[in-house]
């Protein structure tokens, strides 16, 4: 990419402020405009300039403070922002389908200013509506227009109350009667109502639903997906058949409406199936274009992988607003010195930036990681809605729904950890819920959930890994995947025999001495897994038992090695290409080591027990690296901070600005909450007459 211009670095990234953090900034050892330019492009620097001016510009988002919305308020403000953004068409479907990166640049800059917004967003938009475009076909293209201009407001419908990860087990029915060419939708149960369910809770007008298809006979053809009006737009009040409803409030999100919704014989056109992978003729006979039902029943769920995709950037961004807040106020706030009269940065101190500064590398690391992802499966996306039925699109299905299935744990569970990590390193401020960090640990936390829980979704990718060994070792077949993010293990023996070398501390800043020890560690854990899944079954046990009896210090832990070092190998690939201008060549490399040393170095005890370290050097040679590293990227954190945090107005956090006005900012917050300098309104209750505990006793 070519330097960027003067002219572009003005009009796409305005200078920031002065203040405290001048003096970081000016200790830089490159140009932030010139890292944001090279990572983000113009057009998509672009992008964000226009959706965050849009937002700030409109008095519809106007930030409130000092009140707390209602339930039924935050949801129709919530509502009423969602409708704004949609009308404002701040992306055309053309430059969607043109970069797919701009669709998640949207999602995450909504986000980036409310999660309940652009989750609202999200779910309406680009999963409801996305649903019905590939799922469906020509027949119903009719609501798509609909969907855009919110005639019609949706939500997809999977979940039910007694089944979220065993999607197959769903219970919710779908019987075809050819008498009337209808579908009788069913809940037979509380149990097999739709829960949690987005959008569904007050707002939603349609769903997609999925239920068991039944036809003539009583021949389950398993889980297909279902349009189904569920309220009727003018007056909101549910159809016929159909109970409908909020769940209630949460620990974060609290402007989606979460719902449930059951289904009493509720009659639907044969049409309203969404036929894609599956359909049914007038007469009732079942017709798919797929031979085996396995793969049917994975492109019917294709929708997840999506969502997930989208989960791994949404984890990147709430880290990135935690770091951003906390390292501006480790940079700003003073505490102790060499002498009583003067204080220092707490960002000087060690363990600060030991806390800190590797979760600034594993945002740059991920972020990086998720965008590649998500290309990735926009590609796979347009191959299915195209003819591409080639082996290798196959191949490509099964290794990019690995990757998401591990990166949605690996992400979620990273920033749930920095955020804590960043709100502690905050002390008394970071609690403080003008300053945000509290609701990012909220609003994060579900990721950890929905779409997959973490500890299940492991298993697809563990599932992979030796799915891919087992064949090598049946028929010689070549261990690589279209990705290439399996090709070591064709070295896998070899892999094995490898042990530590690096002589010195300056050799471990380079990120390939920890990919190589990641690619030995996840061959070792695979060994491991399929040893132990291997001794299971010679024991006794099923197939289910010996995979369900492996998971613990094995499979699992081979999943999260494998998405640890896919991560780490895409980022040092991107670092080490010639294209990187060089004055941001050493700070970006640094990034990349301390993510991969930092993440390594969680694994010591696996890497000393299989042999690859073999003294207690190996192991000190890391942790001072580590250090090193910290050390080195102290002088560039606010900068790379600059680079990632949005404007005050998104951040929305006192103690994180960029004019780095630490306590003026933290006084005006203060001041703007309601009746702080006031008496408690309850005290006036107290007659004036009698003493406080002659009140209390009076009342008890």
């Amino acid at each position: 990419m070519a330097a960027p211009s003067e002219g572009d670095a003005a009009s796409l990234l305005p200078d920031l402020p002065g203040g405290p953090l001048q003096a970081y900034r000016a200790r830089a050892s490159f140009c932030w405009k010139e890292l944001a330019l090279f990572l983000e492009g113009e057009d998509m620097l672009r992008l964000k300039k226009s959706i965050f001016s849009a937002l700030e510009d409109d008095p519809l988002f106007a930030r409130s403070r000092g009140h707390e919305l209602s339930l039924e308020k935050h949801r129709e403000l919530t509502f009423l922002r969602c409708k704004r953004v949609l009308g404002r068409a701040l992306l055309r479907v053309e430059d969607m389908v043109r970069n797919p990166l701009s669709v998640l640049t949207l999602i995450t800059c909504l986000g980036t200013y409310d999660w309940s917004l652009a989750q609202k967003f999200l779910l309406h938009l680009l999963v409801f509506g996305f649903a019905i475009y590939k799922s469906g076909s020509e027949r119903h293209l009719e609501y798509l227009p609909k969907i855009l201009s919110m005639e019609i407001f949706g939500c997809f419908a999977v979940t039910e109350v007694s089944h979220g990860s065993n999607a197959k087990a769903i219970r919710t029915t779908a019987h075809y009667d050819p008498a009337t060419e209808e579908f009788i939708l069913h809940s037979p149960d509380f149990e097999a109502a739709k829960f949690w369910v987005g959008n569904m809770g007050k707002t939603a007008t349609h769903a997609v639903v999925f239920a068991q298809l039944y036809t003539p006979g009583g021949r389950c053809h398993g889980l297909h997906s279902f349009l189904v009006q569920i309220r009727n737009p003018k007056t909101l009040l549910p159809m016929p058949g159909v109970m409908v409803g909020d769940i209630g409030k949460k620990l974060g999100l609290n402007g989606i409406d979460n719902g449930f919704a059951m289904f009493h014989k509720v009659r639907i056109p044969r049409r309203a199936l969404l036929n894609q992978t599956g359909d049914v003729t007038p007469e009732g006979t079942y017709v798919t274009p797929f031979k085996d039902a396995k793969q049917r029943f994975g492109a019917s769920l294709n929708n997840l992988s999506m969502g997930r995709a989208i989960i791994v950037a949404m984890s990147v961004v709430n880290l990135k607003l935690a770091v951003s807040i906390a390292l501006r106020f480790s940079a700003t706030r003073r505490q102790f010195g060499p002498t009583d009269e003067e204080e220092v940065p707490v960002l000087e101190y060690q363990t600060q930036r030991w806390r800190l500064l590797p979760y600034l590398a594993a945002v740059y690391a991920l972020d990086h990681f998720s965008k590649w992802l998500f290309l990735n499966l926009a590609e796979f996306q347009q191959g299915l809605m195209g003819t591409d039925r080639s082996t290798r699109q196959a191949e490509l299905g099964r290794e990019i729904h690995a990757l998401v299935s591990g990166s949605k744990p690996l992400a979620s569970w990273t920033a749930q950890r920095g955020i804590q990590e960043c709100r502690e390193a905050c002390g008394g401020h970071g609690y403080l819920a003008v300053n945000r960090l509290g609701d990012l640990r909220n609003e994060n936390d579900p990721n950890c959930t929905y779409e997959g829980d973490n500890n299940v979704l492991l298993q697809q990718t563990s599932g992979y890994l030796l799915g891919l060994l087992e064949l090598r070792l049946q028929g010689g077949a070549r261990l690589e995947s279209p990705l290439g993010t399996v090709d070591f293990l064709e070295a896998y023996p070899d892999i094995l025999d490898q042990r530590f070398s690096c002589p010195s501390v300056a050799g471990c800043l380079e990120s390939s001495v920890p990919l190589a020890a990641y690619e030995w560690l996840v061959c070792y854990l695979l060994r491991e897994s399929v040893q132990k899944v291997n001794q299971e079954k010679r024991s006794g046990s099923s197939d289910f038992e010996a995979r369900n009896n492996s998971q613990v210090y094995r499979c699992r832990s081979l999943a999260l090695a494998f998405l640890e070092l896919t991560v780490v190998r895409r980022f040092h690939e991107y670092v080490h290409q010639p294209g990187v201008p060089p004055p941001l060549r050493a700070t970006l490399q640094r990034l990349s080591a301390l993510y991969a040393l930092w993440s390594l170095n969680q694994h010591t005890a696996l890497l000393y027990r299989g042999g690859y370290f073999s003294d207690e050097q190996a192991g000190k040679m890391i942790e001072n690296t580590i250090l090193n590293l910290c050390a080195q990227l102290k002088d560039d954190a606010v900068a790379l901070v600059d680079v990632i945090a949005p404007p005050d107005f998104i951040l929305d956090s006192p103690i994180g600005r960029a004019d780095g006005e630490l306590y003026k900012n933290l006084w005006t917050a203060v001041l703007q909450e309601s009746k702080v300098l006031e008496r408690a309104s309850w005290w006036a209750e107290f007659p004036a007459s009698k003493t406080h505990v002659e009140s209390l006793k009076s009342r008890l």
